[in-house]
Formats: C-alpha cells, structure tokens, sequence
C-alpha cells in the first residue's frame, strides 16, 4: 500500500476513534522528519528533541479537539514551523550553522534527501549547509521543505500558506541567491 494512502487511512482511524495506534504509527512515520526540520533550523539536539515532542504533543491535542486535517504531513510541519518560530520569540534565538559532523545520533547525511546525493558529487554538504544558513529565513525553509524532506510544492504551499506559485518562485529565488552565495565562496 503506497504511503499517501497509508497516511489516510490511519488518520481517518485517528480522527474518528482517536485510536492512539494509529496515532503512534503516524509517529513513527514521521518523527525523523519532524526531528530533521526541527534540528536545522535550532542546531542543538536537546532542543531539537523537545520541540519535536512538543509537535506531537500539539497535534494529538489538536486532533482530540476534532478539528478537521487535510493532510498530516502538513499538519505536523505547520506546526513545528509554529513551534520554532515561538523558540525564536521567546530566546531571541540565534541558530548556530551546522556542520555535517554535528548529526545527531540515528541522522545520516546521506538521510539529508535526495539533495545531498547531488550536493556531494560537487560540493561539500557543510559548506552547502553553511551557506543554506546565510540564506534569510524563508528561503532556508522553501530549501530544507523541497530538498531535504522532499516535500512537494504543494505540501509547501499548504506549510508556508502561501500559493503555489509564491512557493515556486520562492524556491527559484532562493537557489539563485544559493548559487551567488556559494560562487562567492570558492
């Protein structure tokens, strides 16, 4: 059964029972990403680790008040986007850029997506990392959503709330400026 549909279902048993099977296998589908997101955007695990519980704890919450979902996915990025935003309020938070040598145990770089297969055969992935970070905010998230957890343009669209055509001019914007950040640095 192919993942989208699997995702339905169990939301489906999520929302109607509140069935905290599905709800843990949902979790399980998802926590690494969630986890990933989270963890590029904080750079420290222990904080990583918290807000990611706390999507989760958000969610279940969110789900047991019976408000409608469209998509999980979106539901869970949606929030941690929330999440780390009130991090950013409430600390005046300043990410520290990350290197690939600072995964946390269980992440991969090669768990980066299907970008760093590509970024590698060029490049190194910390000074891509390096320079994602040198990105302003909206373009690091576009990047990190479409290359790191492959997400699609509309999964994005739903995430940011923004159109579908913002998304992808986004996206275009933010790889040129990529591309200008990292011919400058050679």
């Amino acid at each position: 059964m192919s993942g989208k549909i699997t995702e339905k279902l169990l939301l489906y048993r999520l929302q109607t029972k509140q069935d905290p099977d599905a709800f843990a296998e949902l979790y399980d589908l998802y926590v690494k990403r969630i986890y990933r997101f989270v963890f590029f955007k904080v750079s420290g695990h222990e904080e990583a680790e918290d807000i990611t519980s706390d999507v989760f704890l958000r969610v279940w919450n969110y789900i047991a008040e019976g408000k409608d979902i469209k998509s999980f996915s979106g539901l869970l990025y949606r929030t941690a986007r929330n999440c780390i935003i009130d991090l950013y309020r409430s600390k005046s938070y300043q990410a520290n850029p990350l290197s690939i040598s600072e995964l946390p145990e269980g992440i991969e770089p090669s768990d980066l997506g299907v970008a760093a297969d590509k970024i590698t055969a060029g490049a190194d992935a910390g000074k891509i990392i390096a320079s994602i970070k040198r990105l302003k905010q909206e373009y690091q998230e576009v990047l990190t959503l479409k290359y790191v957890d492959e997400l699609s343009v509309e999964e994005i669209s739903e995430i940011t709330g923004k159109g579908k055509i913002s998304v992808r001019v986004t996206l275009h914007r933010a790889l040129k400026r990529l591309k200008i950040i990292i011919d400058t640095k050679v």
